[in-house]
């Protein structure tokens, strides 16, 4: 049986140990493509892979756990290990990571007396029950019971969060009473402050810092803070920052190839370790996006996880893969390489649209309706992700030509607000509230609004704001008067196959268009979304991620593992009434350049 050790370096066996880790989230890659980019990892000359795990997916609703597919942990574990790679868990009920609230599940918000992230009994004993389905899996896997798991996680980030000494003990002691016994880390901002509060130094956890320049700055920041408490620990950079995500609206963020492998090296002439984060980016499949926060806007991120990592979104070897190998070879010339696995996309040009249909026409085949006197959020109404649509009636107090106002009244992230059918106001993040004036043509009107979640925030000091909770949060005003009688249909679009496209289109309004393309085999594509507006894709019934017209990415990367030979099907979810009679699929993606950055 192996061994693993934190003394003043690492030992694996006894031996020094130098770690050589990537980044990879098994629920950003698809299952059928795990094999692939944990191989290129091993390919580069690296010996361990680090990933986090995602409770939100895990667990979707209160006490139904998923271990299947993208949450298949065991398997993703086993790959690694099959391929001689150790790996580095990171089991954080909040990981960051630029995942939909930070992997928290949005069901916490329903009891609204509860603090997550912090030493709430009432929140400790959710990850208890969550840790009670989880460590299981992982403490099985450790190199203390035969297995590849050399180090875990407490918390993460929690420095740049909080200075909750004693959540961070109730958090390391869940894992040690389950069965956790491998060397236990806190990773943290490198600078004092941030250390100071993140980590359990006075404990004997070791810290880790992340970074992604100034190695010998950063590392002799993190071992002054080691010498501070009198320890000689490894010095270890647990994020590696080799590129940056991107947003809505932001040109895409690229780092110079030869810049990060010289970073690199510095790193490990330096220390003893480094995770490259991200190894392999991948893609926030689904609504599971998250945003940055920024005083009263949020930055919404894209659907693509690129990050400029190593391994491009579709898993294939880029310059800074090429550069890290030749480097690692330099440093290690005894460690294993090998040439790397590519894939390659197909593309089809101009498929033709086959059927479309109102959104408003098939509500019955999405929804149930909930009815109340004042519209409730989004969480209240039992719902995490996607749209929720509000409906009620509003009589005309004015003369028939005159204009009416209309208010949303707190509500987030991006409404479109519709009167007998037709859109009169589009409103994003703070500018829901102001003055909807609209001629109301009859006296009784419908009146719908469609209320969007394009992502929780991820990190920072808003991750528990008022702002995290989507929907209509207080209600709707016409004229001074809030307005009662509303009925709510949740639509996280988690299944569209019982939509009847015969039901009817209306011009401007939400809608569903479909396509259908044929494959000889299974294979990765691109589906460019030049042309449509904003909304989501389904492939074969799969949410594969939202597109929106503002760019800079429009296309959506579509893994082989969501594809089969002969027709599949392509739906388009669209609000902005903005589409195409065609739409093609590409080989590469397509990414526009911004002249001018920001969404209002």
């Amino acid at each position: 049986m192996h061994t693993f050790e934190v003394r003043d370096t690492f030992l694996l066996d006894g031996e020094p140990f130098t770690i050589l880790s990537g980044a990879i989230h098994p629920s950003r890659v698809h299952p059928s493509d795990w094999h692939h980019s944990l191989y290129n990892l091993k390919a580069m000359g690296f010996n361990t892979v680090e990933a986090y795990f995602t409770w939100n997916t895990i667990e979707p609703e209160p006490g139904a756990f998923d271990f299947t597919g993208f949450n298949d942990i065991a398997a993703f574990i086993d790959e690694a290990a099959s391929l001689g790679l150790w790996f580095i868990a990171r089991p954080s009920p909040y990981i960051c990571g630029e995942w939909e609230w930070g992997g928290l599940p949005a069901w916490l918000m329903r009891d609204h007396t509860m603090r997550p992230r912090s030493r709430d009994p009432k929140f400790l004993e959710r990850v208890a029950n969550y840790y009670d389905h989880l460590m299981p899996i992982l403490v099985e896997r450790q190199i203390t019971h035969g297995g590849n798991i050399i180090m875990m996680q407490i918390e993460n980030e929690y420095g740049s969060y909080c200075e909750d000494k004693d959540y961070l003990r109730a958090i390391r002691d869940l894992m040690v009473e389950r069965g956790v016994d491998v060397p236990l880390c806190t990773s943290d901002g490198p600078w004092r402050g941030c250390l100071r509060a993140g980590t359990l130094v006075e404990d004997d956890v070791l810290a880790t810092g992340n970074f992604g320049s100034r190695s010998a700055e950063n590392l002799a920041a993190l071992k002054a803070f080691h010498e501070e408490h009198g320890k000689n620990w490894p010095l270890m950079c647990m994020e590696f920052w080799d590129g940056w995500f991107n947003r809505w609206g932001e040109n895409v963020i690229r780092r110079d190839a030869q810049d990060l492998v010289d970073c690199v090296r510095e790193c490990l002439e330096i220390g003893d370790g480094v995770n490259l984060y991200m190894f392999h980016g991948g893609t926030n499949f689904g609504f599971m996006n998250a945003c940055s926060a920024r005083h009263t806007h949020d930055i919404h991120q894209v659907t693509s996880y690129d990050y400029d990592a190593p391994l491009n979104e579709e898993g294939n070897p880029t310059d800074k893969w090429y550069g890290l190998k030749r480097m690692v070879h330099e440093l290690y010339p005894d460690a294993w390489q090998a040439e790397p696995l590519i894939k390659k996309a197909v593309a089809i040009e101009d498929i033709a649209c086959k059927e479309r249909v109102g959104l408003f026409n098939v509500l019955d085949a999405l929804s149930e309706p909930v009815c109340s006197q004042h519209p409730q959020p989004m969480e209240d109404l039992g719902q995490s992700y996607g749209y929720t649509l509000y409906t009620t009636t509003i009589e005309r107090d004015t003369a028939p030509d005159a204009e009416e106002r209309i208010r949303v009244i707190d509500g987030r992230d991006r409404a479109k607000v519709y009167v007998e059918g037709t859109c009169v106001a589009t409103q994003y993040q703070e500018h829901i509230g102001e003055d909807i004036k609209c001629v109301l043509p009859a006296e009784q009107n419908r009146l719908d609004i469609l209320m969007e979640n394009m992502g929780r925030v991820g990190y920072g000091h808003k991750l528990l704001a008022d702002t995290q909770h989507k929907g209509i949060r207080t209600g709707v005003c016409v004229d001074l008067h809030f307005i009662t009688g509303w009925e709510q249909r949740c639509l996280p679009l988690t299944d569209i196959s019982g939509i009847d496209y015969s039901a009817g289109f209306v011009e401007g309004q939400p809608a569903f268009h479909r396509f259908e393309f044929n494959l000889d085999e299974p294979a990765d594509t691109f589906i460019d979304t030049t042309g449509f507006g904003k909304g989501c894709a389904f492939v074969n019934g799969v949410n594969v991620g939202r597109f929106w017209e503002v760019g800079p990415i429009m296309t959506l990367y579509v893994p082989h593992g969501f594809t089969h030979a002969g027709t599949n099907e392509l739906v388009l979810f669209e609000t902005e009434g903005v589409y195409e009679g065609t739409i093609s699929l590409r080989s590469e993606p397509l990414i526009r350049h911004l002249d001018q950055e920001g969404v209002e």
